[in-house]
């Protein structure tokens, strides 16, 4: 029998129902801590992705395998039970989607929001800080920053907050200026 669910509404529900159980134990952080550090071994291995992709594979040795990865990297007893469950329905694939939605799910609980934040270099913890305050501040709400480093903006900062973006990068003001004097050329005429 084949779901009808989407990937993301899957993985919301199960996220939703590890949230109700560790937000009442005061566990989320660690949860979140937990998912997100699965999620990334699993995205950093081609082998494990490739392990819980193959159908072939049995769903017990891919439960053992996170297992042990799980018990490596001292995920709580709560996240442990999911990735049973995510194992018994052979959708140990989809961690980084359940840790996604949980971010989201915490986020949401906590009124913050994550800031896709584009920088030149990376950013120091002091000007991370400061810009997770500015952002709150624009944005009204607390500000997580996920930053990504791009050298072709030049330099200074773009960031994405929901639906609002704040560009200040130097690409960016070169072509404010390049339109200005396009614009300003052709009127002086």
């Amino acid at each position: 029998m084949t779901s009808t669910t989407s990937p993301g509404l899957f993985a919301r529900r199960y996220a939703g129902v590890l949230f109700d159980v560790v937000e009442a134990r005061g566990e989320a952080a660690k949860a979140l801590d937990d998912l997100k550090a699965l999620a990334v071994a699993v995205a950093s291995s081609a082998e494990l992705r490739q392990v819980f992709d193959t159908p072939s594979i049995a769903p017990a040795t891919k439960a053992a395998i996170m297992d042990a990865i799980a018990g490596q990297l001292g995920a709580g007893a709560e996240v442990r039970r999911l990735l049973n469950l995510l194992a018994a329905r052979d959708r140990l694939r989809a961690i980084g989607d359940v840790a996604a939605a949980f971010t989201d799910r915490v986020n949401s609980a906590r009124r913050t929001v994550e800031a896709d934040v584009v920088t030149a270099t990376p950013l120091t913890d002091e000007r991370r800080a400061a810009l997770a305050r500015a952002l709150g501040g624009a944005a009204a709400c607390d500000v997580t920053i996920k930053e990504r480093v791009d050298a072709s903006i030049i330099g200074g900062v773009v960031a994405r907050v929901g639906s609002l973006v704040f560009d200040g990068s130097v690409l960016r003001q070169v072509e404010r200026l390049k339109e200005q004097l396009v614009s300003g050329g052709a009127g002086g005429r």
